[in-house]
């Protein structure tokens, strides 16, 4: 004897059918876009949870150091005494080699050079020439892996910054820290596994737009994307219980809500649905881990100054890196920060010492305060922007001034710490800056080489999406550079 309910669905009506059965196409679609979150909602067997590295990692975690623009380096890390013998005369043809311009200087009638006007020295044992801007920097060149030969695809700023972040020009594919977040899983259940903060710069004379898109989770969970802190008031918003709220009522409406998107989640599989689960339960954990995260009184004196007189003001670089290393050592794997206003189409001279000491002695700082406390061996430190500089001037040119249009070809980034080969320069350009003669490293291979210090292997850490075994550095070839690992 079949109750009411049983009967209804045998004999099932049209209006039974399109309530019932409304969700199975967009169950389906979402099974192909979302991964696996949706596929096992669809009752797959894929494994739950991180899939975990292929092999023991040399670095558990990751602060990434985005200079957005393209810093030129020609004027920091990149010295040519050669082309003092060349200012103001044009850029010959046969180092150009016909290569790309922008709309920015593709119509100067000429490409006069502009000779770096600042002094560099050799440092360390290393012999690395630092410019004169850079003065602690200087003392830590022996702890740094300086690559000269990066080389990128993009010659605009929002495609290249996106390829850097995600390895591909368009946006919407996860970023390097969404991978790490999705690869490892999280070190603290009370903190975010991915962080990103944007730095605020002492000069604001050019600063290029930046959106959360870059720290997307693009088509992996959407837990895996980064949560970004502010850098004025509250970190995060709302991290405060409201007045006359107590945690306990907090506790009890998460509670109920929680209930609701299960039901939800149990009855459609939306991984959407999942993640807000997930989310809200963290934001709760982090009204009491943040605070005390951000709270920079603990620091002793000497840490404050190691980093400078900028550390105690929030949304500042120097603020920032002294937070990108509490997080790590409180188990955050992959730290993000932003520091803008590296577009020097022009006043160079002006520009640059601003951008240089905000950087300078907050990243030895980070890399010294690592390695005292015994963290660097497992934190791998990135520097670099988007892409270079040329070495001609966009624009006018004279004895105190200068200008530098965006340049692909080549450009110089510095690692530290997980695992890589310190006190080496790896690659070399030519007199000019502008092409690579020795050892050249894509941005695909120097993600490749990252995801192989966090302990993957490129080719096999991968998902599926809409039928493909999508990975960061993509379909083209891509491989580790040996030379740069220690």
């Amino acid at each position: 004897m079949m109750d009411a309910h049983s009967q209804l669905r045998t004999e099932i009506g049209r209006r039974y059918f399109l309530s019932q059965g409304k969700h199975l196409l967009g169950a389906s679609a979402l099974a192909t876009l979302a991964g696996p979150l949706a596929g096992r909602a669809l009752g797959s067997s894929a494994p739950a949870g991180a899939p975990g590295p292929h092999f023991p990692g040399r670095a558990k975690n990751v602060i990434y150091l985005h200079m957005v623009g393209g810093p030129p380096q020609m004027d920091l890390y990149d010295y040519k005494p050669a082309m003092g013998g060349w200012y103001d005369k044009d850029l010959p043809d046969s180092v150009r080699m016909g290569q790309r311009l922008t709309t920015m200087s593709s119509g100067q009638a000429r490409f006069p050079i502009a000779p770096s006007k600042y002094r560099f020295e050799r440092c360390g044992e290393s012999g690395m020439t630092v410019c004169e801007l850079l003065p602690h920097m200087k003392q830590t060149v022996d702890d740094v892996l300086f690559i000269r030969s990066m080389q990128t695809e993009a010659i605009n700023h929002e495609p290249a910054i996106t390829f850097m972040q995600t390895g591909n020009q368009v946006a919407g594919r996860p970023c390097l820290g969404a991978w790490a977040s999705y690869g490892l899983g999280s070190l603290n259940d009370n903190l975010p596994t991915f962080v990103v903060m944007v730095a605020r710069p002492t000069n604001r004379e050019q600063e290029q737009a930046i959106s959360g898109r870059l720290w997307s989770s693009g088509y992996l969970p959407g837990q895996h994307a980064g949560v970004s802190l502010r850098t004025a008031g509250d970190p995060i918003l709302y991290i405060n219980d409201p007045p006359g709220v107590p945690r306990a009522v907090r506790r009890t409406t998460l509670d109920a809500v929680g209930r609701l998107n299960q039901l939800g989640y149990d009855r459609l599989g939306d991984p959407q649905t999942e993640t807000r689960i997930k989310q809200y339960e963290l934001a709760f954990r982090m009204q009491a881990s943040v605070p005390e995260m951000t709270d920079l009184r603990t620091e002793s004196a000497a840490t404050l100054a190691m980093y400078g007189d900028a550390a105690a003001d929030p949304g500042t670089f120097a603020n920032t890196a002294l937070l990108a290393r509490r997080m790590v050592e409180r188990g955050v794997r992959f730290v993000q920060i932003y520091h803008n206003n590296w577009d020097t189409h022009a006043n160079v001279a002006g520009r640059l010492p601003d951008q240089c000491k905000d950087v300078d002695q907050p990243c030895a700082a980070l890399i010294q305060d690592l390695k005292q406390r015994g963290m660097l061996d497992d934190t791998l430190v990135i520097w670099g922007g988007e892409f270079g500089r040329t070495i001609y001037s966009q624009g006018g040119l004279s004895a105190q001034n200068y200008g530098r249009d965006h340049h692909p070809r080549c450009f110089t980034m510095w690692m530290a710490g997980g695992g890589v080969k310190a006190g080496t320069v790896y690659g070399e350009t030519d007199d000019f800056s502008y092409n690579i003669v020795k050892d050249p490293v894509p941005v695909r291979d120097l993600h490749a080489t990252v995801l192989n210090q966090l302990g993957f292997d490129h080719e096999r850490f991968t998902i599926k999406h809409q039928g493909l075994d999508q990975k960061l550095t993509g379909v083209l070839p891509a491989k580790v550079v040996p030379g740069l690992l220690a």
